[in-house]
């Protein structure tokens, strides 16, 4: 007998022994490509169509969430897609709280978006869409709206950053899926622009069959949509947006690497003009992560979890960031000398920006008009300052420009060498002499990338904070920090809690992977770094930010590896800010 011929609706079948168990489906395979479930009988739809991508759900506000699915054409459709969404409090769909339909158009890549409005504010609902054509039916999702006043005694953020398709299954959005977050915080690098074998890459890419699609670097619309639905086809990945509402920016990889308002370090002439591949990659972004913005260029905006969290989301990436500086361009020679004076100047210039005017403006009335408990930026890189002693520049940049044993013993022996100086420092050794104490105190920032190319804008979002409980939230990395927030003066005015990466390499790469070297880079740079109390170099992982009236919680979650499926975590710091 035929799969189309069957007497048993299979789809029902499924959805209803899910529903007897209490439970929601989580494979969207069950629920789609359902060729043998077609109620119009005069139409035979073929091929493997459906909701492959799953469904998310973006945005979430006290009253409204965006709702997100795309649909695949089956092999005899043609044209957009017309879909059904339904929303209900129970996953029994058995009372509607709102519905309508929606297109899918070809023009968005068959990506359906739609804001649903009128909902309570604090409460958990139920979604799923369905085919008008083919009746097929995707897997149900749940989201939940924010609170309001004192409805929520704490809020629970789950932050997460670059994840790299290529560098191993994504055992960390299947850890947040799991966990009790109320919203999920990207704070940016969704995916990556490199092709295959590119960035990433490692021995396990070819057997877990996770090279880069297209094979070449993504640059055209085209190329885009394809690397999202290369992504969005990851089951973890599908589980995280199915059972949690994200909150997205993005950061440099979603366009190309170390982008600025004009460029970007991975854009090449001879890859057409930068602002065509930005309008590109900005429109794939909001096909397949919208967020609920008037200006499509103009993506920070605020949530408020009642009165406990001010959350707001910035762009410290495309809309107003000046060209990064290079320490290497202030190396002149004879003597390879640094020329301290003219990088001073340069980096410390007022007018220097990630934000531009018109978002350092909104922020700053964001910040002042809040009367929430805790003010939270959702910024991409880091904030606190990473100020390293100028000798191990050079060393740095060496190993970043690749390993070896050489310059792993020279890195310990000078970390070691200025670490137990910094140790006497920090106990008033009455011994210590100028120049020991020069060589600890005379420091520059490594990341260029960062706030910490930005000081003075850095100052003035401080002081737009002025008597706030402030917490950074940060990305961008591969790694995990915990830093203290302060001002030029030294007054500390909130603290970072900065997120490992969902699957892209950290700092152990620089290190070979050898544990002893990574322990000890850890612990000097815990004791040299003025700001920084705490830093894991080498796990991938994601921070649980719990905020109630009185404390800010990270905990710093890990997974195990990402070679074999396994979202368990273990809790590697827990750190609390009151």
């Amino acid at each position: 007998m035929s799969e189309n011929n069957k007497k048993i609706n299979r789809r029902d079948f499924v959805r209803n022994t899910v529903l007897l168990s209490g439970g929601v489906a989580l494979l969207p395979s069950l629920l789609t490509s359902c060729n043998d479930d077609n109620d119009d009988p005069s139409v035979d739809y073929t091929g493997n169509f459906g909701f492959k991508e799953g469904v998310a759900s973006f945005d979430p506000s006290a009253t409204n969430v965006i709702l997100w699915t795309r649909y695949t054409n089956a092999d005899n459709e043609s044209g957009d897609a017309s879909l059904r969404w339904e929303v209900a409090e129970s996953s029994a769909f058995s009372s509607l709280v709102a519905s309508g339909t929606v297109v899918a158009p070809a023009t968005a890549d068959y990506t359906a978006v739609v804001d649903v409005p009128g909902l309570a504010a604090n409460k958990k609902y139920y979604y799923r869409f369905r085919s008008e054509g083919t009746k097929a039916e995707s897997v149900v999702g749940e989201t939940k709206t924010l609170p309001t006043g004192a409805q929520a005694s704490s809020v629970k953020l789950a932050v997460v950053s670059c994840a790299n398709f290529q560098a191993g299954l994504f055992n960390v959005y299947g850890a947040v899926a799991a966990s009790d977050a109320d919203a999920v915080v990207h704070l940016g690098d969704y995916i990556y622009e490199y092709g295959a074998g590119g960035y990433g890459t490692n021995a396990t890419t070819a057997s877990l069959n996770r090279a880069h699609q297209p094979a070449t670097e993504i640059i055209s619309l085209s190329d885009y949509r394809t690397r999202y639905r290369q992504y969005r086809s990851d089951k973890q990945l599908q589980r995280a947006h199915q059972l949690k509402p994200f909150i997205c920016v993005w950061d440099d990889h979603e366009y190309t690497n170390d982008a600025y308002t004009t460029g970007a370090e991975n854009h090449q002439p001879n890859e057409g003009t930068f602002e065509d591949r930005k309008r590109a990659a900005n429109q794939a972004w909001f096909e397949y992560l919208p967020a609920r913005v008037a200006d499509k260029t103009k993506i920070y905006r605020r949530f408020e979890f009642g009165n406990l969290v001010n959350l707001l989301m910035l762009d410290t990436r495309i809309v107003g960031r000046d060209k990064q500086l290079s320490l290497a361009s202030y190396f002149t020679a004879p003597g390879n000398t640094f020329n301290a004076a003219a990088f001073a100047n340069d980096w410390q210039k007022a007018d220097r920006s990630m934000l531009g005017f018109d978002q350092r403006t909104w922020l700053a009335t964001a910040l002042g008009s809040s009367s929430a408990s805790w003010q939270v930026l959702g910024s991409q890189v880091l904030m606190g300052k990473m100020y390293i002693p100028v000798e191990l520049l050079t060393v740095v940049a060496q190993l970043a420009a690749g390993p070896t044993l050489a310059l792993l013993a020279q890195y310990s022996a000078l970390a070691t060498q200025l670490s137990a100086i910094k140790a006497r420092v920090l106990q008033n050794d009455p011994t210590l002499t100028a120049a020991e104490r020069a060589r600890v105190t005379t420091v520059l920032p490594y990341n260029l990338d960062s706030w910490d190319g930005y000081p003075a804008e850095r100052e003035r979002v401080y002081a737009a904070a002025t008597g706030k409980k402030l917490i950074a939230l940060a990305g961008d990395t591969h790694n995990a920090w915990h830093s203290g927030l302060t001002t030029n003066t030294g007054q500390r005015v909130g603290a970072e809690f900065a997120c490992s990466s969902v699957s892209s390499p950290g700092l152990e790469g620089l290190l070979a992977g050898n544990t002893a070297a990574i322990q000890g880079f850890e612990q000097s740079n815990q004791l040299l770094i003025d700001d920084l109390e705490y830093l894991d170099a080498s796990r991938r992982g994601y921070v649980l930010a719990t905020f109630t009236a009185s404390n800010a919680t990270a905990e710093y979650h890990y997974v195990a590896g990402l070679d074999t499926e396994n979202a368990v975590t273990t809790i590697g710091k827990k750190v609390v800010e009151a």
